[in-house]
């Protein structure tokens, strides 16, 4: 992973995961220790939390596609180590965000999910200008990482 390429965003927003019956298996163990590992990290970036939660759901049969794009996580959070979600330990700390939903368009089940959850902006791929914008007004982005 040292000399792998990074990402600007944790997972395409052109291209669907699904199933991918056909495809290739790989090491279950395996997949699931990357998919723990990202699960632990969400709790200070909630930037990778929706791409994690929707790689977590191919644990018990992932194929090589789905590594790939657990890899692509992994990528974009090597490319952007110094940015994270940060909260004074002492002090009240109010994060509020919204979110246009489209869990009905998930191709896999069409299952809708209306449960309120706080904080869950990352709730499907944004464009890289949009995603910059919310990291922007988080606190989070980091000018030095983006040229600026």
């Amino acid at each position: 992973m040292d000399n792998a390429s990074t990402a600007k965003t944790p997972m395409s927003t052109s291209y669907k995961l699904d199933s991918d019956i056909d495809g290739k298996s790989v090491d279950q163990k395996h997949y699931r220790g990357m998919i723990s590992t990202l699960m632990y990290l969400t709790v200070s970036r909630l930037d990778i939390r929706f791409s994690t939660c929707l790689r977590a759901r191919f644990q018990a049969n992932p194929k090589k596609s789905h590594l790939m794009a657990v890899k692509i996580i992994f990528k974009y959070l090597k490319g952007t180590a110094s940015l994270g979600l940060f909260h004074p330990a002492k002090g009240n700390f109010y994060l509020q965000a919204f979110t246009d939903s489209d869990y009905g368009g998930c191709k896999l089940d069409r299952k809708s999910t209306s449960d309120e959850e706080t904080a869950d902006v990352f709730t499907k791929a944004l464009d890289e200008s949009i995603f910059l914008h919310f990291l922007g007004r988080l606190g989070m982005l980091n000018p030095d990482y983006l040229g600026i």
